[in-house]
């Protein structure tokens, strides 16, 4: 009995210090929209930024710059991205700890793009494994659909990610958001049930220029 009340103050502990966690990393996002232009946020002209610009502001300002962003036009994603996360914000460790390691069979690397109908599509992501040998491999997994709509985060239009057609487990409930900076670069948002949904995501680059369209592997 004695082990047991152990147990449950141990997971209660648990419990309450990640609802404290995910409650600073949601306060880390610095409220809404401030009306700032996306150079005024960068620092440099949008057309001209790189992931490295990006890759120097804190979580709020990144939040900031996502909402200031317009949406991909449709038909202009398409093929295989790279992609990168933004490691910022308390629980950017264990985000990133998720991705490279439970999302997919390897280190996530990248997003690909096709389009079926006019502002319909799909796609799926990359991961870098090893081969047999010891080389590098790409596995092209966790497919998903895509769309042009309403935004869960801000209500403005994003290019969304759905993965609930495809997935089971945690990542049923993944969706993701993308938004322009430049012609090579996209900010998106991902956010699961798990992790309190659309009110807590993660940020992350999509990085061009794009590459054909491969396909994803055989499942």
């Amino acid at each position: 009995m004695k082990a047991l009340k152990i147990v449950l103050v141990v997971i209660l502990t648990l419990v309450v210090v990640q609802l404290a966690l995910t409650g600073i990393n949601i306060w880390q996002k610095g409220g809404p929209y401030k009306g700032q232009t996306m150079e005024q946020i960068l620092g440099v002209d949008p057309a001209k930024a790189t992931d490295k610009d990006i890759g120097k502001l804190d979580k709020a300002a990144i939040f900031q710059l996502f909402y200031a962003a317009p949406a991909p036009k449709f038909e202009d994603v398409k093929g295989e991205y790279n992609a990168k996360t933004l490691p910022v914000g308390i629980l950017a460790m264990s985000a990133d700890y998720f991705t490279h390691n439970f999302f997919g069979p390897g280190r996530w690397v990248g997003k690909a793009f096709a389009i079926a109908e006019k502002d319909k599509g799909w796609g799926y992501n990359m991961f870098s494994t090893k081969g047999k040998d010891g080389s590098e491999v790409i596995a092209r997994t966790r497919k998903m659909n895509t769309y042009l709509g309403k935004s869960l985060i801000d209500g403005k239009e994003s290019f969304h990610l759905d993965y609930s057609p495809y997935n089971s487990g945690a990542v049923h409930s993944m969706h993701d958001e993308l938004r322009r900076i430049n012609d090579h670069i996209m900010i998106g948002m991902g956010y699961m049930g798990l992790g309190g949904g659309s009110i807590n995501p993660a940020p992350f680059l999509v990085i061009g220029p794009s590459a054909p369209w491969v396909g994803p592997d055989k499942e």
